[in-house]
């Protein structure tokens, strides 16, 4: 049976990316340090599922990312361990330092010298991919998009954390010899989206009947992406890919960000319309914009349509009407998730 080790594999991708692979017969160890973001209740379906395996921990623990490497022998170590939030990063840098940079630097050291002892034929086999984002490259003006070969200008703290770690991903594959894989990806969305993040957050405030925070004039773009979509690039890379390189995902969906918040409460106002029948386009509030917040992303994933056969199935109409039914049907998923220490409010404002 194959075997992998995901890391963060209670987050948003993370988790998604579990649920399915168990789903396709693959045994999974799941390592999460379950911080704010990490949420068990996710992988509630996969409770006594022989395929799967929990284990509470920190991918910068090298002793346990050691004994479950020699315990559970896995054909590929996948890393989607990371602190992900640019407001969070704002006010936080160190713990985006300590997770993203030291954490992942410690991971890969356990990894190479598991690799390096492995026998022939299986050390030839083995893969680690490593999971990161396209906010690495910076901004883009109104044209072109981000190709592989983009230079990096993280202009985040998250995105400099971010960057750090794909280097020392190369830097590992290049000293070491270490098969790596590395996946840059545009903004995900879809079901477990911890509601901080713009399209759930959008979501259940407008099911409060709060106001909408909209960032500046609401015309940043990203291009977005499926969750579902992206899982499978990730498992495509994995299996397809080639050793050393790094691959943009993308999801072929460039919107502004007022374009989805609108295009939410369309849909809200058609599967759960206000008592007052007012449309909630009426509860979007512009406010203050985010410090040093880029103004466009876009992806070019030619490289693995083109070499690995992968593109996007999901459209952003089909994707944002699944994903708002999802949350619609799974309010106490977002209760529980509420029941913390974030309660929808502002972060990010320390600059």
């Amino acid at each position: 049976m194959t075997t992998w080790l995901v890391t963060g594999g209670a987050g948003f991708i993370g988790a998604n990316f579990v649920l399915e692979a168990v789903a396709k017969g693959i045994h999974v160890i799941n390592l999460d340090a379950l911080t704010y973001a990490g949420n068990l209740k996710t992988l509630d379906r996969l409770q006594d599922n022989p395929d799967h395996l929990f284990v509470h921990g920190d991918i910068g623990d090298r002793d346990l990312v050691t004994r479950l490497l020699l315990e559970h022998r896995p054909d590929a170590v996948l890393n989607f361990a990371a602190e992900s939030h640019v407001d969070r990063s704002i006010d936080g840098p160190g713990t985006f330092v300590q997770t993203n940079v030291v954490g992942t630097l410690g991971l890969l050291e356990a990894v190479r010298d598991y690799w390096k002892a492995l026998p022939a034929e299986k050390a030839e086999a083995f893969r680690f991919l490593h999971v990161s984002t396209d906010e690495v490259y910076g901004t883009l003006g109104e044209t072109g998009k981000f190709t592989e070969t983009t230079p990096y200008a993280p202009n985040s703290p998250y995105s400099a954390s971010k960057a750090a770690s794909d280097h020392l991903v190369r830097a590992f594959h290049h000293t070491y010899g270490l098969p790596v894989l590395t996946t840059n990806c545009s903004n995900n969305y879809g079901p477990y989206h911890f509601p901080e993040k713009l399209i759930p957050l959008v979501i259940a405030k407008a099911l409060a009947g709060e106001p909408l925070p909209v960032y500046g004039d609401g015309k940043q773009v990203r291009d977005w992406l499926f969750v579902a979509d992206h899982c499978e690039a990730i498992r495509t890379v994995l299996t397809k890919g080639k050793v050393g390189e790094t691959y943009n995902v993308g999801g072929n969906s460039e919107k502004q960000n007022i374009e989805v918040v609108e295009a939410i409460c369309a849909l809200l106002d058609v599967r759960r319309p206000r008592a007052d029948g007012k449309p909630r386009r009426q509860q979007i509030t512009y406010v203050s914009d985010r410090p040093g917040h880029d103004r466009r992303y876009a992806i070019d994933a030619s490289k693995l349509k083109n070499e690995l056969g992968w593109e996007p199935k999901h459209s952003f109409e089909q994707g944002i009407s699944f994903t708002v039914d999802w949350y619609l049907d799974n309010q106490q998923w977002v209760n529980d998730v509420l029941d913390g220490s974030y309660r929808l409010q502002r972060i990010g404002t320390d600059a």
